[in-house]
C-alpha cells in the first residue's frame, strides 16, 4: 500500500446508509477506507450531524471506535447512560461495546473518527442497538 493523500472536498458522501440501520440524516464521509486507498486495518471517517441528527445505538464486533467532537455538542450512547458530550471530547469505544451520537442542538456536530481493525463498514461486524427507536438489531 502507498501512502495516500485526500481532501473532504474530494470525498463525496456515503450513499446507502438507510435510516432502518440507525444511519438518520447523518452526513458521512470515508476518507480512509478499503475502497479508496487499500487500507483494511484502518477507515477515518468524517460526520456533520445537523440538528436532530443522530447514529442511533450500535457496536462493532471486529473494530476499535474513536471520535473527536470538531464542533457543537449533543449526547453520546453508552453501554450505560447517555452522557453529554461536547467541542474537543475524544471518546474510545472497544470492540462489542454500544456506542452512538444523538445532536441535541440546534446547531450541526461534526465528527471525526475511526475504526482500528476493519476498512469497511461490512468489515466492522456492524450491529444495531435492539432498543433502537422502532428498529430492530441488523449483524453485518
Amino acid at each position: 500500500m502507498n501512502p495516500y493523500r485526500t481532501n473532504l472536498r474530494d470525498v463525496p458522501r456515503e450513499g446507502g446508509l438507510k435510516e432502518d440501520d440507525g444511519w438518520i440524516n447523518m452526513q458521512v464521509q470515508f476518507l480512509i477506507d478499503q475502497k479508496t486507498c487499500g487500507s483494511d486495518k484502518l477507515l477515518v471517517g468524517w460526520t456533520v450531524l445537523p440538528p436532530g441528527a443522530r447514529h442511533d445505538k450500535h457496536r462493532h464486533f471486529h473494530c476499535d471506535e474513536f471520535f473527536i467532537v470538531i464542533k457543537g455538542h449533543g449526547m453520546i450512547y453508552t453501554d450505560g447512560e447517555d452522557q453529554p458530550s461536547g467541542e474537543g471530547d475524544v471518546i474510545f469505544t472497544p470492540r462489542g461495546h454500544w456506542h452512538g451520537f444523538n445532536n441535541t442542538s440546534s446547531e450541526p456536530v461534526v465528527l471525526v473518527w475511526a475504526w482500528s481493525g476493519a476498512g469497511s463498514l461490512e468489515a466492522a461486524g456492524y450491529e444495531l442497538h435492539p432498543d433502537a427507536v422502532g428498529r430492530i438489531g441488523k449483524k453485518q
